[in-house]
């Protein structure tokens, strides 16, 4: 069982972890209102692309951006669920069997569910 310095701990660096992926999805939607008007982007007086790459090139960009925003939206939802889960005293305790997760683990990964053998189970039904 985790005592009460160590949730405290492992509270502040979920904390973190949360307010990190605010700051990159603020970003990534930052971006995105860029994309709204990309002639101011690139200084371009037409829109017409010059180079049909240069379509594909802005396509792939804008995929990415959008990975990059859901990665960290799942991060903040993460957190928000571990916070949660330290609010209602079940962290640190495996959702699936509800045996305790080790230290270790929550070293590793602060919003685990899982130990690392059910986490394995759950991927390879999955």
């Amino acid at each position: 069982m985790l005592s009460d310095k160590q949730i405290q701990q492992f509270k502040q660096q979920i904390i973190e972890m949360k307010e990190e992926a605010e700051q990159e999805m603020e970003k990534y939607k930052e971006d995105d209102a860029k994309e709204l008007y990309p002639n101011d982007r690139t200084g371009e007086i037409s829109s017409v692309a010059d180079h049909p790459g240069n379509l594909g090139t802005d396509q792939h960009e804008r995929e990415k951006r959008h990975t990059f925003y859901e990665q960290a939206r799942e991060k903040h939802m993460e957190a928000e669920d571990a916070l949660k889960r330290i609010e209602e005293g079940r962290y640190g305790v495996s959702e699936k069997s509800g045996d305790p997760i080790p230290v270790e683990r929550l070293e590793a990964l602060p919003t685990a569910r899982y130990t690392v053998e059910e986490e394995r189970e759950i991927e390879k039904d999955a």
